[in-house]
């Protein structure tokens, strides 16, 4: 299956799709130090593209003939680390990445978002533009702990099927997510050489200090060290002795985002802490890409029309859980 991947980033999404052999043939973005570092990882070319001019997008995109489109646009306006704000204009780069894909029609799309997306007006406008243009979608709110990547993350994604029903990937979904969630000793091991870090809060109700036998949190676009002063928070681990305590480096971000270790990042700090937070986490792009193939290759079977377990589309309002 031949992909595009739009707001491509650095390439998490790029690099999980084609972790789980799917064949993503080229990729556009706008910001260049991420452009640059998309170059140095891939084969395939990624152009400098204003995706919010969708007629001269379509254009550059057509000839790939993609088999699938997908992408993550700007969620700053919608993140609770942002200021909420649509009328900022990033928001409207998801009615972008709608319009891009219903002109070229790919048999499949895969959007990703942030979690506060589901109350969006915007949302819904750009399901019942994919609804009327044939689209049969499936909607989920993933924590990214359960699809093999060492970090409490959620997110939304939006796939949609060309002339499918609805809610069709659901069942491999929840099939395919593990029992626990997975830790960053699961993950890495002793590698980090620490027990516990910092994480810079985003006030001080909450926590800093986590260990590595829980998810990380969430990787954000920030990498602050330990403030002078700063008191142990009643949520953090027993007995830490602060003096011991740092907060991840750039490229130990990278590894709890799931990028390999031979995964080459340039810029400056705050340009590849930027790019690193906002991507994709690689295992994560996998684990969809590897569910779209399974639901693909189970063919009529798993395609069958069952009211009792298709009903009508919803945007979901919780984390998909397994039971």
């Amino acid at each position: 299956m031949k992909c595009v991947d739009l707001f491509s980033g650095c390439g998490g999404m790029s690099l999980g799709f084609l972790n789980a052999d799917f064949d993503v043939v080229a990729a556009f973005d706008h910001w260049e130090p991420t452009i640059k570092v998309y170059e140095e990882n891939f084969d395939h070319p990624i152009f400098k593209q204003d995706l919010s001019n969708v007629e001269d997008s379509v254009q550059r995109i057509l000839p790939y003939k993609p088999n699938m489109i997908m992408g993550g646009p700007p969620c700053q306006d919608f993140s609770s680390a942002g200021k909420r704000d649509v009328s900022l204009g990033r928001a409207d780069l998801t009615n972008k990445f709608a319009d891009i894909v219903v002109s070229v029609k790919p048999e499949w799309f895969v959007m990703e978002n942030v979690e506060q997306i589901k109350k969006s007006q915007i949302l819904q406008d750009v399901v019942d533009k994919f609804i009327e243009n044939g689209y049969g979608l499936t909607a989920v709110i993933l924590d990214a702990s359960y699809c093999g990547v060492p970090q409490a993350r959620t997110r939304f994604f939006l796939i949609g099927h060309l002339g499918d029903d609805h809610n069709q990937l659901v069942g491999i979904m929840k099939k395919n997510m593990s029992e626990t969630p997975m830790t960053v000793r699961d993950y890495l091991g002793n590698a980090l050489k620490i027990e516990c870090y910092y994480r810079h809060p985003r006030n001080y109700n909450r926590r800093g200090v986590f260990t590595i036998d829980e998810p990380s949190p969430t990787i954000r676009g920030v990498n602050r060290p330990i403030p002078q002063g700063y008191k142990l928070h009643h949520c953090d681990p027993e007995g830490v002795d602060l003096s011991f305590i740092r907060p991840l480096t750039t490229i130990e971000r990278s590894y709890i985002q799931t990028f390999p270790k031979d995964f080459v990042f340039l810029g400056t700090k705050t340009d590849m802490e930027q790019m690193i937070g906002n991507a994709v986490p690689v295992n994560l792009g996998a684990f969809i890409a590897s569910s779209i193939q399974e639901y693909i290759e189970s063919g009529p079977i798993m395609s069958m029309k069952l009211p009792f377990d298709n009903p009508p589309f919803e945007i979901p309002e919780k984390v998909l859980q397994k039971k």
